[in-house]
């Protein structure tokens, strides 16, 4: 899961844990620069991920163990810390079993952005309506905090300018003050300290308290640009008390992603981890803001495209999307949040934004059309049905003597909100929108619909790309892509046709555990810094080019144009019906 998701299933998977790895001792067979392995850990909404990297970036080993979520109430979202932290562990220990320990240089670690609570003796404090102290993490999806985020956009502080205008009800302010109101006997006055997950499992493995710009500036309202808390924000929306003593219960030593912690890892979670004490540990990350690191790291193996960081656009695409992209100077752009300075690499900025249903969505359109049980009855999952629909519009194209496939849909065009717009139009309350529907309901009108939608989703991360770019971004030359979308071929092709540039995706598909470590290599030493780190060890990539070609450019002009009027035409409606 990424930290963007916007709709999870949070079933906790009961498969077997997995060993991804050749049987061949690794230590003896693979050739490495400088004999270093990092380890990359990740915590995901289901499980956690551990990975054996080298300096190369090549992912040699990794394993998975599933977590626990409890889900007491309607939009209560619960796990445990204890739980991850066992689980951490356990995997760490598989992925080191047979390599010298003394070669493991360092560690990085990156989790969802939930809120973790514990008391004043270190260990964990209830958020749950049932009191029980082991459920004592907010997970980052839980949506129990909708009043405290409206009253929060309600002050209009300017501190919400760096959110795109709003703060979200996944972020942690919003959640605090949750406790603060509903648990405040039981909680709020007994608490020791409050991490972003990401924080808690550096301390965890250090003993030491020491956070990571990542998480507070994007889920924390924390001023990246003043390097400080915001009293006067915090005071005027009712968390005054996180100011009292150097701001103990939220940290005031703040450092940028990969930076060393001190003493690196303790002897009691070196134990645990079957490692050596002191082996480096870096300042963690959220785990969407990992997978850009290493997208934003992948390289073109020809070098013909631009290698500059800044020039290119990360999407961890899967059920929703996130759109990263880092600068040299701040950006404001509405409706997208940022810019955070110093959230993935120090002293550059970084705009973040989103489509809040994409994988999810073609599920929908597809599982809810009359032909599905037919489909799925021949092809046994949606993933073989989405690669037999890519087949059915290329003959389509094919029969009816068309330049592109993408001409199929000419009179049939979508807007993609059905979950309302993350970015750039940061509006909830919108709806999906199609238009130019039949009465036909065979396979033929599925795939239509099908592609329809895929366009829809470009047009909405070109979108993006047009708003950054008014707000005085640079042009950004490439798109990276990771999840479970860019392993769909016409997904793929149709960002670089209808965005007109090429995409890129890396030959490393762990993006996640890479970027981990990536943060560990530089903690280490190994690199001078995490620029350097992600170039190092990013790998290059396929390069996916874009039709060019003026007919094309033409057709997709127009549909995008239909794109953006669509949304003109829902809130002239909406309007018609208020008055």
């Amino acid at each position: 899961m990424y930290a963007c998701t916007a709709l999870v299933n949070i079933q906790t998977r009961h498969d077997s844990d997995q060993i991804l790895f050749n049987s061949a001792p690794f230590c003896e067979t693979t050739k490495i620069m400088s004999n270093a392995y990092f380890i990359g850990v990740d915590v995901g909404t289901g499980s956690v991920r551990a990975a054996l990297v080298n300096s190369s970036g090549k992912v040699l080993k990794s394993y998975v163990k599933p977590t626990q979520t409890w889900n007491p109430r309607p939009n209560h979202y619960e796990q445990s810390s204890d739980n991850i932290w066992s689980a951490v562990c356990e995997c760490v220990r598989n992925v080191v079993s047979q390599c010298p320990r003394e070669q493991i240089k360092g560690l990085g670690f990156d989790a969802t952005c939930s809120l973790v609570v514990l008391n004043k003796d270190g260990n964990p404090l209830t958020v749950s309506t049932t009191g029980h102290n082991e459920q004592n993490i907010i997970l980052w999806m839980d949506h129990r905090a909708q009043e405290e985020a409206d009253f929060i956009n309600s002050t209009k502080h300017d501190i919400l300018n760096y959110v795109g205008g709003t703060v979200s009800l996944e972020m942690e302010c919003p959640k605090l003050l949750w406790l603060k109101k509903n648990m405040f006997e039981q909680t709020w006055t007994k608490a020791g300290a409050f991490y972003d997950l990401p924080d808690f499992l550096t301390y965890k493995a250090t003993g030491k308290l020491s956070r990571s710009i990542c998480s507070a500036v994007c889920k924390w309202n924390y001023d990246a640009i003043k390097a400080s808390w915001s009293t006067d924000f915090l005071s005027k929306i009712g968390l005054h008390d996180l100011t009292e003593n150097n701001f103990s219960l939220i940290g005031e030593n703040l450092n940028s992603p990969g930076t060393a912690i001190p003493g690196g890892l303790s002897k009691e979670t070196a134990k645990a981890m079957d490692l050596l004490p002191g082996t480096a540990v870096a300042t963690s990350m959220i785990d969407a803001h990992a997978g850009a690191l290493a997208l934003l790291g992948a390289r073109n193996p020809d070098n013909k495209l631009s290698e500059s960081l800044t020039s290119k656009m990360a999407i961890i695409c899967g059920t929703s999307s996130c759109h990263m992209s880092i600068t040299e100077a701040p950006i404001m752009a509405p409706g997208i949040w940022g810019p955070y300075k110093n959230a993935i690499i120090p002293n550059l900025y970084l705009n973040e934004a989103g489509q809040s249903a994409t994988g999810v969505l073609m599920d929908f359109v597809l599982q809810t059309h009359p032909s599905y049980g037919q489909l799925l009855q021949e092809h046994d999952s949606n993933g073989k049905i989405y690669a037999y629909l890519n087949d059915l519009l290329l003959g389509l194209k094919q029969q009816r003597g068309l330049s592109s496939v993408h001409r199929l849909t000419t009179t049939l065009h979508i807007w993609p909100d059905f979950h309302g717009n993350r970015s750039p139009l940061a509006d909830p309350t919108l709806k999906g929108m199609i238009s130019g529907l039949t009465m036909t309901k065979d396979v033929e009108n599925l795939a239509l619909l099908y592609l329809a939608l895929i366009q829809s989703l470009a047009y909405g991360t070109r979108h993006i790309l047009d708003i950054l770019a008014k707000s005085g971004r640079e042009p950004i030359r490439s798109i990276l892509l990771c999840g479970g979308l860019s392993k769909n071929a016409l997904f793929v092709q149709t960002h670089a046709d209808i965005c007109s540039i090429p995409v890129l995706l890396p030959h490393e598909t762990e993006a996640v555990l890479l970027g981990s470590a990536m943060m560990g290599a530089c903690a280490a030493g190994v690199f001078a810094d995490l620029k350097t780190a992600a170039t190092e060890m990013g790998g290059t990539a396929e390069v996916v080019k874009p039709d060019m070609s003026d007919d094309n450019r033409d057709y997709h002009e127009r549909k995008y144009r239909v794109f953006l009027k669509m949304v003109d035409d829902q809130r002239t409606y909406e309007k018609l019906m208020n008055n």
